[in-house]
């Protein structure tokens, strides 16, 4: 058995089937396919089940993907100790970051890290996707979720507040909704999914309650819904950091305080995949955004 055979059984499982493979290791689909062929002679077993769209791996296959996985992973480990030798912290990191929160709160996180490892390459992508981690160039994702993927790793940042809030001079020329019903018929700003009619969920002690909403003005780009509210349009749903200056200074007045309030869910997550191989630059960040998530992370509300 071939180590170069083995870890290509790693690299067809994790791209899905042997065309992706192929394209990720810049091989002929033929090429890819003798090769597993050869490694599945050799064993004297099949080791995955072809299908015209993905491949999946027998119970064989399963146990040799481990083996092969941890041979890959000590091989980038040690590629990893020989480049950096002498060197500073370097290497790649990609991370997955929402639109409003990545903007808002972690853009200066970020910077700061990049400060301190100058030689540490940042890809940082704002966007909403769960399936990130699918793709091999995102190492960490941070995500607002009712629950986490339990295929993935989850390190819990916190809660998310939300709240329901307008511009000063939006109540008084209106008023403020002080009923959860009232939110049905207030010209609403806040983010939105497609094809997805949104739900809020209100809690109260023991007490919840559910309410459909229409907003008026929708967007996943949580500085623009920040604008729309500043300027009158509407009441805001949107969490506490996107107005959290304005309703300090009493720009942003806030009501239905006695509630929770949730729409996509109120917990924050760090998310990476469990097998896949941390490099030491990978392993700095998720402890530096830890480091500086947890402190300001919410407190439960009663």
């Amino acid at each position: 058995m071939e180590l170069h055979s083995l870890t290509l059984l790693v690299d067809i499982l994790d791209a899905g089937n042997l065309s992706q493979a192929a394209r990720n290791l810049k091989m002929t689909r033929a090429n890819v396919s003798y090769h597993l062929n050869q490694l599945e002679k050799s064993v004297g077993a099949q080791l995955v089940r072809r299908t015209t769209r993905r491949v999946e791996p027998t119970e064989v296959g399963l146990r040799l993907y481990a083996h092969g996985l941890a041979i890959q992973n000590e091989m980038r480990a040690a590629r990893e100790t020989i480049t950096t030798l002498g060197q500073g912290l370097q290497g790649r990191v990609g991370l997955s970051v929402p639109s409003g929160y990545g903007q808002m709160v972690m853009s200066d996180w970020l910077i700061d890290f990049k400060r301190l490892y100058p030689f540490i390459v940042l890809d940082v992508r704002f966007e909403n996707r769960v399936d990130d981690l699918i793709r091999e160039e995102v190492d960490i994702a941070i995500r607002v979720m009712p629950e986490p993927p339990p295929t993935l790793v989850a390190r819990d940042l916190g809660q998310v507040r939300y709240i329901a809030c307008a511009s000063r001079a939006y109540a008084q020329a209106h008023g403020l909704p002080t009923e959860l019903e009232a939110l049905r018929t207030a010209p609403l700003i806040t983010a939105g999914v497609v094809g997805r009619q949104l739900r809020l969920s209100a809690y109260q002690g023991t007490q919840r309650e559910e309410v459909m909403l229409e907003p008026t003005l929708i967007s996943e780009h949580f500085p623009f819904l920040r604008q729309g509210i500043l300027a009158g349009l509407g009441v805001g749903l949107v969490p506490d950091y996107v107005v959290e200056d304005a309703v300090a200074s009493g720009e942003v007045l806030t009501t239905l305080d006695d509630w929770r309030l949730s729409i996509f869910g109120t917990q924050m997550y760090m998310l990476y995949m469990p097998q896949r191989h941390q490099t030491r630059a990978v392993r700095t960040c998720i402890d530096y955004l830890l480091g500086r998530a947890r402190p300001a992370a919410q407190l439960p509300v009663d």
